[in-house]
């Protein structure tokens, strides 16, 4: 919530701060409304539900908005933040009327209340629930005030179980008003409370509506009880089978989980210090009414009353302790005392029903005031010394149903009757702030309704008066005749209506057995239908002394000693209440009192819905428009003088930035600069008062306005102060450093040209003895030789291992040194070379290793072919025939090459292939195998040292009709040869010839390959019958 405001001074909220933000949230006090129109309180209201503000201000009234949603507000950073805080300092919180009656109290020494009011689903029993958290957290600690804490907490819990229902506006709506005092010492911890509670809505003991429950603590047991304990009580895990569970058609709620209340309840009762026996027997209690609930009667054969099984009466009589037949006697006849006798009358089943019904609601209503009274006990704080108390008074609102009846009544007196004792203490506080401020009081015009009070409970006149009057009265005495006697003694007042008295008009919208009230929120009209029954709420007199014979402890003690063996009537429900009421009003007017309205944003229960019509009805019965105009009456805005002196003296050029005089005289200063009229505001003894509060709008904007020009005039001027003050700094920091440095730097100059002689000295002595033996002299000239050869020697070693030649030249001290180093450097390169290859790499390298070893220095040609790659093989299998490889399939193919082959006796050169295997070379035309040579027949291999490519394979010849050996012409000789020599390992085999190379072409014939050199390469038949080989010259390198 906070986050959506205007942030006032250091980052919080204040109430001035905010009004600049107005428009879009609201104004957080109605008081400041520009005008108090409904429509306005109204449409502000909404503007702040809209924004998820569920707080504002009347004053120091509180309005609460339930959202029916989860708001991150009450977490204890909250709590911190609005802990000790002015009231108007932050924005409106529970939290900041919970803090402010806290510390009034602490400050004044006098006691306090806080009323939450409102009507069912409002949010009352969570406004008093969040106050009592607070204090829990915010007052000091200890291990026996944390106890005390424990308790006041955990009663809540308790008393919702045993006094909280379902109803059809609120699922968990409290159905007893509740009184709370906490009590707190002198140094402000909460040492004690104590509780009142009133008008305990017994008869929904018995009788729930459509879409209603009864009491909570009945499903707690029923759903949430071990099996033990239901055994031992005589329950089943069922609600549906208990007559007073069922009536209202909805014991299963959704958002009521009834087996972790009552593990909640159970917890709290033992924190509360409840021993095991007295739980027990407060359980026992109430299933005791389940089971009276489950007695059902059936006439007799002359139509009076008798049980219908003796089997849920057995149970009722075990759990209380009395006897089934003494208990049986006491619902079906009713003892009457005649001088010394006394006679049993018969019920009929009407009767014995009203007389089970009145002793169930008796048990419950006396057991829940037992049960208050413990609550108490556990709280009870013995020290006599004095306390201050803060009360919690947590009560009904105004209620209007579609049928109103007797609860309706009483509890719409009692907000008469607040809302009396309201105006009172609200004209009271503000009448008594104005005469101490020395401000003359202006009778506010407001509506009375104190006549409507003494309708009510006027003496012998009053309606609770005729009511108690009609219920005493001899003779048939019904609902009816006390209309009738209604209408006789009010006839003729104007707050009083019946269908008999009323106009044609409105008796239209009457039945015969209403009457009508016009009470201070609106009009409302009772049924008198059930008004006696309730009123009296008798119990007979022989059920009351079967029940003081109870065996059941709790139940003896409600029946006993409280009511002593009186003929004498008890007093009516009407009147106790009326009693006990007069006795709470006491009570509050003893105290300084503090508001809490709550308010239902919608019936649906649904998030961020504000139903206008709803609302503004709750506002209306509220009040809340009679208490803004009592505050408004006089002056909307009040202040102390510093505090307004503070916020507002940047308006003035006389104040700002500060005022040395009296804060009176400054504040008089800042309004007479701003342009108050005499009639907008008053000077009282320690506050201004502001009359509209238009005039303080425009004071706030004009701040608003001045607030940006100051931020930045400030802002300059302390840059400026700043700059200022940096500068001066800098420049005595700067004029020390360069002192300091301009010392350091001259020594170390002087220190640095002395170094320098002696080095100079010793170099040049170095320089002159350079060629003599190391002397002292010279050592450290050598070792700057060495250095300076290192150096340069570093920046340029040969990047490879071919380069031989860029070793830098040495000095004479260096020699050997350097050599070594040589060394070192060419075997690293290798080693960085040989790891660098890969397998692929190293094959050719292997297979050049050969070539070199028979080629190298041997023929012309070689140095060209060193950088050519040798490949696996020149022509691929699918370039094969097939008819080719099938012939050869058993040998595995290890290398195919291209070649030209010359005839033996022309010399005409034929294309062909040429296959080595594993065993064989063979020559292939295409589909044929022209020649197959095996390696044990190749005799030796010839070449010339020029740079053609012919090769003569020599072959064994034996048979004259065997070929005898080739000549052919390869374009990858070297390649070639390499191949043959590993697959045939016939490396020695291969000689290279200078000059002409003789062959035998058949055996014993021979022919001759001659060699020269030209500008073209060619092969052709000489004159001469040989094989001239023409190739080009090797070109110097």
């Amino acid at each position: 919530m906070q986050g959506r405001e205007a942030r006032g001074a250091g980052g919080q909220l204040d109430m001035e701060g905010a009004l600049v933000a107005r428009d879009r949230v609201g104004i957080q006090d109605f008081v400041l409304l520009d005008e108090t129109s409904e429509t306005a309180f109204m449409d502000n209201l909404k503007k702040r539900f809209t924004g998820d503000l569920i707080y504002t201000y009347i004053g120091t009234l509180l309005v609460s908005v339930n959202p029916y949603k989860d708001l991150d507000i009450y977490n204890r950073k909250q709590m911190d933040i609005y802990m000790g805080v002015n009231f108007f300092e932050l924005p409106p919180h529970i939290y900041a009327l919970a803090d402010n009656a806290y510390h009034t109290m602490l400050t004044e020494l006098n006691n306090h209340f806080i009323l939450i009011s409102g009507e069912s689903g409002a949010g009352k029993t969570e406004a008093s629930k969040k106050i009592l958290q607070y204090y829990a957290v915010s007052c000091p600690s200890t291990t026996l005030l944390d106890r005390v804490r424990d308790r006041m907490l955990v009663s809540n819990p308790v008393l919702e179980a045993f006094g909280n229902a379902k109803t059809l506006k609120n699922d968990n709506s409290s159905r007893f008003g509740k009184y709370m005092d906490i009590q707190f010492n002198s140094e402000g911890d909460a040492v004690g409370g104590h509780i009142l509670s009133y008008l305990l809505e017994k008869s929904r003991v018995v009788h729930q509506n459509h879409g209603e429950r009864n009491f909570h603590i009945f499903y707690q047991l029923v759903e949430g009880g071990e099996e033990e304990l239901l055994r031992r009580l005589g329950l089943e895990r069922d609600s549906q089978r208990y007559s007073y569970l069922v009536q209202g058609e909805c014991a299963n709620v959704p958002s009521i989980n009834d087996r972790n209340d009552w593990k909640t309840v159970k917890n709290a009762l033992q924190i509360m210090d409840f021993d095991e026996s007295t739980i027990e027997h407060l359980f026992g209690v109430i299933a005791s009414v389940l089971h009276l609930g489950n007695v059902q009667f059936e006439p007799d054969s002359k139509s009076y009353a008798s049980l219908d099984t003796d089997a849920e009466l057995g149970w009722v009589s075990t759990l209380l302790g009395i006897s089934a037949q003494v208990l049986q006697e006491g619902l079906t006849y009713r003892k009457i005392e005649a001088k010394t006798d006394e006679v049993l009358s018969p019920f009929t089943v009407d009767h014995a029903i009203y007389a089970r019904d009145a002793l169930a609601k008796a048990i419950y209503g006396r057991t829940f005031t037992w049960l208050v009274g413990k609550i108490n006990e556990a709280m009870e704080n013995k020290d006599p010394s004095r306390k201050t108390v803060i009360g919690l008074l947590d009560i009904y609102g105004f209620e209007v149903f579609y049928v109103n009846s007797f609860e309706q009544f009483c509890i719409n007196y009692c907000n008469e009757k607040l809302q009396q004792l309201f105006i009172q203490l609200t004209l009271k506080a503000e009448q008594e702030e104005y005469e101490a401020e020395g401000i003359e009081w202006e009778p506010v015009q407001f509506f009375n309704n104190k006549i409507i009070c003494d309708l009510v409970e006027e003496k012998h006149r009053g309606i609770i008066s005729v009511l108690d009057e009609e219920c005493l009265r001899p003779g048939e005495a019904t609902d009816l005749t006390f209309l009738e006697r209604l209408e006789e003694k009010m006839g003729c007042h104007p707050h009083f209506v019946t269908h008999m008295l009323a106009d044609k008009k409105t008796r239209k919208t009457l039945e015969r057995g209403d009457f009508r009230l016009l009470h201070y929120a609106g009009e409302v009209t009772y049924c008198v239908v059930g008004f006696l029954d309730k009123n009296n709420d008798l119990l007979y007199r022989n059920v009351r002394e079967v029940m003081r014979d109870s065996k059941n402890a709790i139940v003896r003690e409600c029946f006993s000693g409280l009511e002593p063996d009186s003929r004498r009537r008890p007093e009516t429900v009407a009147t106790q209440f009326k009693s006990s009421l007069l006795g709470l009003t006491e009570i509050l007017l003893a105290k300084e009192a503090w508001y809490v309205r709550c308010l239902k944003s919608n019936e649906s229960k649904q998030p961020g819905r504000f139903d206008d019509v709803l609302v503004r009805h709750q506002v209306k019965y509220l009040g809340l428009m009679e208490h803004l105009r009592v505050r408004r009456a006089g002056f909307a805005y009040r202040r102390r003088y510093e505090v307004f002196l503070k916020r507002y003296k940047p308006l003035c050029p006389a104040t700002w930035p500060h005022w040395h005089g009296v804060p009176s005289d400054g504040v008089e200063v800042l309004v007479q600069h701003l342009g108050y009229m005499p009639h907008e505001y008053s000077m009282g003894r320690t506050k201004i008062f502001i009359r509209h509060p238009r005039t303080l709008f425009a004071t706030e904007d004009a701040y608003e306005r001045c607030k940006h020009d100051l931020a930045t005039r400030l802002q300059a001027k302390y840059k400026g102060y700043r700059a200022k003050g940096e500068f001066r700094r800098q420049k005595e920091a700067a004029t020390k450093i360069e002192t300091c440095w301009r010392g350091v730097q001259a020594r170390k100059e002087k220190d640095r040209r002395a170094w320098a002689v002696k080095v100079i000295k010793k170099f040049i002595k170095g320089y002159m003895t350079r060629k003599e033996a190391k002397t002292t002299d010279n050592s450290e000239y050598l070792v700057f030789v060495r250095q300076s050869y290192l150096n340069r020697l570093k920046a340029s070693l040969p990047q490879t291992v071919l380069d031989k030649t860029t070793w830098l030249t040495p000095p004479p001290v260096m020699r050997e040194t350097s050599e070594i180093l040589r060394q070192l450097n060419m075997r690293l390169m290798v080693r960085k070379y040989v790891r660098g290859i890969t397998p692929q790499r190293k094959a050719q390298f292997q297979l050049k290793v050969i070539t070199s070893a028979i080629f190298k220095g041997k023929k012309d040609s070689y140095p060209a072919s060193v950088a050519q790659p040798f490949l696996d093989t020149r022509i691929s299998e699918q370039d094969i025939n097939m008819k080719v490889l099938q012939m050869i399939r058993n040998e595995r193919i290890k290398y195919s090459v291209p070649v030209v082959k010359y005839d033996r006796n022309g010399f005409k050169p034929r294309d062909r292939q040429l296959i080595l295997t594993t065993t064989a070379a063979y020559i292939v035309e295409e589909a044929r195998v022209k020649q197959r040579l095996l390696y044990t027949t190749l005799r030796g291999v010839s070449v010339s040292n020029l740079t053609d490519n012919v090769v003569i394979f020599h072959v064994t010849c034996e048979d004259v009709k065997q070929k005898g050996d080739l000549v052919m012409q390869c374009d990858h000789l070297f390649e070639m040869l390499t191949k043959l020599s590993v697959v045939a390992n016939k490396q020695g085999a291969i000689k290279v010839v200078q000059g002409s190379i003789k062959f035998e072409f058949q055996a014993g014939k021979e022919n001759t390959v001659d060699f020269s050199t030209g500008q073209e390469p060619m092969a052709y038949k000489a004159k001469n019958g040989h094989l001239m080989v023409v190739s080009t010259r090797t070109r110097a390198r």
